[in-house]
């Protein structure tokens, strides 16, 4: 994707500013369709962000029904939905689409290589083949990453200050979003704290809650 096209991307989305509203005011109306693929629920936390994403888009100009149409789909952590929701937005013509977590942009990124697409909270867009690199995305996929690997290191820290005397440690992730996203911070910082890392791989909360009572009976 070229340095302009980007561009103008993350002024679609609301990422920059820099296109003058009289500027923009000029320009003939036409309704830009915006596909948003959500990888969580539609329930009021869902709701509460896709507004905020609407607040801040209209700050700059682009008002639904106006000149903007948002197409809306939730997969709800199911990676089959994605997919299929990730089709449904190319084939109604979508200009640019929002994806939210790392399965519903794969599953974009193997639907279309062209629709211009921006990503946040993909844990690790590299590892997960979302972008080339960081500093050089490529293809029509770029966005954003708001995590960090060695913040793993606080948290063990954190919970070593509050149970001094724990020495073993559950290590839960999802592979479908995060694979082994932390484990490397674990394992360094573990030994130096005298704690013994387990690590599993959850995918629901059904698992989750499986896994922590497996847990806790073995340390029992």
């Amino acid at each position: 994707m070229s340095d302009i096209r980007r561009r103008e991307l993350m002024i679609l989305l609301g990422g920059a500013a820099a296109w003058p509203l009289a500027a923009r005011a000029q320009q003939p109306d036409r309704v830009r369709r915006v596909g948003v693929l959500m990888g969580i629920a539609d329930d009021p936390e869902g709701q509460a962000r896709v507004m905020v994403f609407k607040q801040a888009l209209h700050a700059l100009g682009w008002t639904e029904g106006r000149n903007v149409q948002f197409i809306y789909r939730w997969s709800a952590g199911d990676v089959v939905h994605a997919r299929q929701f990730a089709k449904e937005l190319v084939d109604l013509r979508s200009d640019v689409i929002l994806t939210n977590s790392t399965p519903v942009a794969v599953a974009v990124r193997d639907t279309t290589r062209t629709t211009p697409t921006v990503f946040v909270q993909v844990s690790d867009p590299v590892t997960a083949g979302v972008v080339q690199s960081l500093a050089r995305p490529g293809g029509n996929l770029t966005g954003f990453t708001n995590f960090e690997p060695s913040i793993a290191s606080k948290w063990l820290e954190l919970l070593k200050r509050i149970a001094p005397n724990i020495t073993r440690v559950a290590y839960l992730f999802n592979p479908d979003t995060a694979p082994l996203f932390y484990a490397r911070a674990v394992e360094i910082t573990a030994p130096v704290l005298s704690v013994k890392p387990f690590v599993a791989a959850v995918h629901d909360t059904n698992e989750m809650e499986h896994m922590i009572e497996l847990v806790c009976a073995r340390t029992r």
